[in-house]
C-alpha cells in the first residue's frame, strides 16, 4: 500500500518523500509537507494519512464517514484516512492531489492538472 502511496505522490511535480518524525512524508520542492504515512502512530492502532485538506473537508469527511475519516492529533485541521477500513484508490487518489493543491504553488497544480498527473 505505501508503495502504491508513493508512486501516487511522487507523480506529481517536484514532490520528494523523507522520514519526518518516522513517518514517511511527501513534500512539495522539499519544503511544504502535503502528506504523512502513519502506522500505529503512538499506538494508536490506525494505519491512515495524515494530509493538507481544504478548510471544512475535514469535517464534511468525518461526518459523513467517522470510520474511515477522523481528526488527528497535533494537525487537527488536516485532513486524515484511515487505510485499514477499506480503501478506495480512485478517492485516495483524488485526497491525494487534492492535499497537494492545498500546498503545492499553482503553478505546479496547473501543471499537474494538464499532464494529468498521476
Amino acid at each position: 500500500m505505501l508503495d502504491r502511496i508513493r508512486e501516487v505522490c511522487l507523480a506529481l511535480p517536484e514532490t520528494s518523500e523523507r522520514l519526518s518524525h518516522g513517518q514517511p512524508t511527501f513534500f512539495v520542492r522539499e519544503k511544504r509537507s502535503f502528506l504523512m504515512v502513519l502506522d500505529n502512530h503512538h499506538g494508536d492502532g490506525r494505519f491512515a494519512i495524515w494530509c493538507a485538506a481544504e478548510e471544512g473537508v475535514q469535517e464534511m469527511l468525518v461526518e459523513a464517514d467517522p470510520e474511515r475519516f477522523f481528526r488527528p492529533p497535533y494537525v487537527g485541521h488536516r485532513g486524515c484516512v484511515r487505510l485499514d477500513r477499506g480503501l478506495h484508490w480512485e478517492e485516495l487518489t483524488g485526497i491525494i492531489e487534492d492535499a497537494y493543491a492545498e500546498v503545492a504553488p499553482p503553478k505546479l497544480v496547473e501543471a499537474a492538472r494538464a499532464a494529468d498527473v498521476p
